[in-house]
């Protein structure tokens, strides 16, 4: 599977360093989030890694919902249980909870399909700052704090009609900002397509957190840093 690089197995837990989860972020799901940084001091491996390993491990269900209650931080051991039904809880070795996972209908195990959903996922993910969160924050006259940009995974869940395919496209089909005071709720719809076939729907939630009000300087900032910083990985 295409994320060996990504994880190590250590007494039967995963663990994921700095350099794994940073690597992971920028070259497969194109995410620049400072978060994500090997020297970050709030550091914490992509919800993206998290919910990739859950597919590589237990493979593709028709239903399935992913819940993150918490970020995971450098070399944190992880287990992820052999036997597993409907539901599955990712641990640390102290019993904490960083990701529940509810699963339903029909499953399966391919590699090439779940490669080709996983990029595809991690993919449409990564463009979230430039082509979701600031179009929504110029609508909704609100930004997150430029020198300390926080956007915390909250939910994704996705409902597939087939698992009979091979390819996968995402496209997003709905967009909404929930501003309450500092803390904003957005939502994410999206459709599966393969080929020019709609073969399910998803949805994503995020939490943004220190909200402001708009400015047009700060955001433009961010935009030219995140941007940077991407030329950079080139």
């Amino acid at each position: 599977m295409f994320l060996t690089n990504y994880f190590k197995k250590e007494n039967n837990n995963i663990v994921i360093s700095r350099k794994q989860a940073s690597d992971f972020a920028k070259d497969i799901a194109g995410d620049f989030n400072p978060l994500h940084d090997e020297d970050a001091k709030r550091f914490c491996v992509p919800g993206d890694l998290l919910f990739a390993l859950v597919l590589d491990k237990y493979g593709l269900s028709s239903k399935m919902q992913f819940r993150f209650e918490g970020m995971v931080g450098d070399a944190v051991p992880l287990h992820f249980p052999d036997a597993c039904g409907e539901q599955v809880c990712i641990e640390d070795e102290k019993g904490k909870s960083y990701l529940k996972v509810s699963r339903e209908g029909e499953q399966r195990y391919c590699e090439k399909q779940l490669e080709a959903f996983i990029r595809s996922y991690v993919a449409f993910s990564g463009l979230n700052f430039i082509h979701v969160l600031v179009p929504l924050m110029q609508e909704y006259q609100v930004m997150i704090n430029p020198e300390r940009p926080l956007v915390i995974y909250e939910t994704m869940s996705f409902e597939l009609d087939t698992l009979a395919f091979e390819e996968m496209t995402l496209e997003l089909v709905n967009k909404q900002l929930q501003v309450d005071g500092k803390r904003g709720d957005v939502l994410l719809e999206f459709a599966l397509l393969s080929g020019e076939q709609q073969v399910g729907t998803g949805r994503k939630t995020m939490v943004l957190s220190g909200l402001r009000p708009y400015e047009q300087n700060g955001l433009n900032g961010m935009i030219t840093e995140y941007q940077r910083r991407s030329e950079a990985r080139l």
